[in-house]
């Protein structure tokens, strides 16, 4: 799912060659994204759309050739003054006067020459990896273009036979080469599809429109005639295009100059926390546009920004329990929340306040309903793909960091702050506690080598990540103990989980948003709910990220066996936030319910439960002593391996099978636990206040 969705869109009629564009967001000052080489489109944008937009009017379109373009049929239609003209088109047919113009690779030439050539019409220009022919190209690059070779290797792909004949071979070369840096497997990823909405002849026409025929004359003079400011970022590292290229550019346009140690090609897609920041406070410097305005405290008490996981509501029912005991450490704490529907709902509950910054969250939860199928969550890619979100929630967060002055950050599963703060510790502005209940990412056998090999390597970025900059995590806390560690490796090469955790993770044990113990007797609690009438009370509950749907569907469709075994059987189906109770189809007796606040206390008050696999929910059952079947997503590697091995360590639950899991199989399950039920271990009752110890000697 995308962060953020265009409010404008259109076409630009070029002679015939249609033009697609896209504008986000209102600001007084206008930034356009220039497309870059026909390769790719707009799309190679995404990191910076959500968050520019937010304070500026952002302009992106499609190139010639690629995306909701055109794709023309004759090299003259991809010259180069062409290319520059459908800047000036789209900047008319949006109504943009002036722009800043921010380039990649060969868009930064576009910019440049766009700036030299209009210059009332620019503002700014900012190149990332500029590709200009003021200096050589990469050795061996379009040496051999025309050359007849067999099984090329290396820059001999970068040739007109190969393109044609297996074009996706060379794409997995040059995006290899654009994102050289460890653990970039998404990026090229994402540039190789996009690349493929067109192909090889298209791509050969754009160079063969550079040598066939005639336009503007790019050299040294050309770009001194750029008057406006410049920002020239390249990687130092780059193989795709020479670093000495940005630096004459600066000299040239008296620009400024930023070489990224490390950094490949692309440092738009492969580091956009600095990429976005570094522009934003250039273009703050010279144009005075948006930056966040450190603010004064007006008190002295201390402060606390908590980022709870907006997948479902678990981690907020934990997350309010710590602040609570934390609470009980220091008083006068002020607590802000940064998070989302539904657990703002929660919090508002709760009387808890509300970071203002909140509304600009791009959903998560939406997201993670957008990926899922009929019982089907493919965990690991879910997450993975929700990049272009996790990038626009790291922005909000940072800049609320940079206004709002906090003694300590509650990170509990945000793993964008995670990633972002690791790859880039110069942008941390407070102590922080790292949360989480899991740790490793885990493939299924029977997705294949490929999973297998991506999950590797994402452990292996958050290993190295913890391990060569420590003093990133102030704190790091497993939520449960040594033992809830799952048996296994991070993958082949890496490190035992039970042997790297613990040497850099604290153990709260397991943390309960209210433990059981506390609610009272069970008699009392089953009297309060009226469950103490003589029936069996079940209760259904999917959690509140929306994905459970397909489980109820097939629990109701159980309900009338299940009520003909036991007719003494009652069942309540709690759909959560995001599911409306009237979409369903629902037997006679069922009774249908959107949203328990106090779901846990009837929870453990019912004679049975039917769930998801979700660790919240079955803890709290565990720690109820409640009976409870489960029903683990498919390919949700949190739930079918670190929650699974968890609870069978509590013997808690009985694991079911949502492909094997006929109404019919359903039903004979629920009467077999609730006339055998097990006996799960007990379960702490203090894992929030051992957490919020480790937390007040950070205050």
């Amino acid at each position: 799912m995308r962060a953020m969705l265009p409010h404008t869109e259109g076409v630009v009629d070029r002679d015939g060659v249609r033009i697609h564009y896209e504008v986000y967001g209102t600001g007084a000052h206008t930034i356009v994204f220039v497309p870059t080489w026909a390769i790719i489109h707009s799309r190679s944008w995404k990191a910076q759309i959500p968050y520019f937009a937010e304070h500026f009017k952002v302009v992106t379109f499609d190139p010639r050739g690629n995306g909701k373009s055109d794709r023309p049929d004759k090299v003259e239609d991809y010259a180069l003054d062409l290319v520059l003209e459908d800047v000036i088109a789209v900047m008319d047919a949006t109504r943009t006067e002036r722009a800043t113009l921010v380039g990649m690779s060969f868009s930064s030439l576009v910019a440049l020459a766009v700036a030299a050539l209009w210059p009332e019409r620019v503002e700014a220009v900012v190149s990332a990896g500029a590709s200009v022919p003021i200096v050589p190209p990469i050795e061996g690059r379009g040496d051999t273009f025309e050359d007849h070779i067999e099984n090329p290797t290396g820059w001999q792909k970068y040739n007109r036979g190969h393109w044609d004949r297996n074009y996706s071979d060379f794409l997995e070369f040059f995006f290899a080469g654009v994102f050289n840096e460890k653990h970039s497997t998404k990026q090229r990823e994402d540039s190789i599809a996009w690349a493929l909405e067109s192909d090889g002849r298209m791509l050969a026409m754009t160079l063969d429109s550079r040598s066939q025929v005639p336009g503007t004359v790019i050299d040294d003079d050309f770009f001194r005639k750029v008057r406006c400011p410049c920002l020239l970022l390249h990687g130092d590292a780059d193989v795709i295009t020479r670093k000495e290229g940005s630096e004459r550019l600066a000299e040239l346009t008296q620009g400024e100059l930023i070489l990224f140690p490390g950094g490949g090609h692309s440092l738009n897609g492969r580091f956009p926390a600095w990429f976005n920041t570094t522009v934003r406070d250039f273009l703050a410097r010279h144009l005075g546009t948006w930056k966040p305005q450190s603010k004064p405290r007006s008190h002295r008490r201390k402060r606390a920004l908590y980022l709870s996981s907006p997948i479902g509501l678990g981690h907020a029912r934990r997350d309010l329990a710590v602040t609570r005991e934390l609470r009980k450490h220091h008083p006068d704490l002020q607590v802000d929340w940064l998070a989302q529907d539904p657990v703002t709902r929660f919090l508002d509950a709760n009387n808890e306040s509300i970071h203002p910054a909140s509304r600009m969250l791009a959903n998560e939860s939406a997201h993670i309903e957008a990926e899922a199928g009929e019982h089907d969550l493919h965990a690991f890619q879910a997450i993975r793909n929700m990049d272009e979100i996790l990038i626009k929630n790291f922005m909000v967060f940072q800049e609320a960091l940079e206004q709002e002055k906090y003694d300590l950050v509650i990170a509990d599963e945000a793993w964008d702050v995670d990633h972002y703060w690791h790859e880039h510790p110069e942008l941390k502005r407070a102590p922080i506690a790292w949360f989480t209940d899991f740790v490793g990412w885990v493939p299924f056998e029977e997705n294949g080598p490929h999973e297998a090999f991506l999950t590797t390597d994402y452990n292996a970025e958050m290993i190295g990540h913890v391990e060569t900059r420590p003093e990133v995590r102030d704190q790091a806390i497993f939520v449960g103990t040594a033992e809830d560690i799952v048996d296994l490796s991070f993958g082949e090469g890496l490190p035992h989980m039970r042997d790297w955790i613990p040497r850099h993770y604290a153990f709260s044990d397991y943390i309960i948003g209210a433990h059981p113990d506390t609610f009272g007797s069970r008699d009392d609690l089953r009297g309060a709910f009226g469950y103490d009438d003589g029936r069996k009370t079940c209760i259904v509950a999917v959690g509140g990220s929306g994905v459970g749907a397909t489980l109820i569907r097939r629990i109701l469709a159980a309900y009338p066996l299940a009520k003909a075994l036991l007719p003494e059987l009652r069942m309540i189906v709690v759909t959560g936030p995001r599911l409306d109770p009237a979409a369903f189809d629902v037997p006679d007796g069922v009774e249908m319910r959107a949203f328990v606040p106090d779901l846990d206390r009837h929870l453990a008050a019912c004679d049975l439960a039917l769930v998801q696999g979700g660790l919240t929910t079955c803890m709290e059952l565990a720690a109820a002593g409640t009976p409870f079947l489960y029903f683990p997503l498919k390919n949700h590697f949190e739930q079918n391996f670190h929650v699974a091995s968890r609870l069978e360590r509590y013997n808690a639950g009985r694991r079911m099978a949502f492909d094997e899991s006929s109404p019919e199989r359903i039903a004979s399950a629920m009467t077999e636990e609730l006339h055998a039920p097990r006996r799960p271990h007990p379960v702490a009752a203090d894992g929030a206040q051992r957490a919020a110890e480790l937390l007040a000697g950070m205050l």
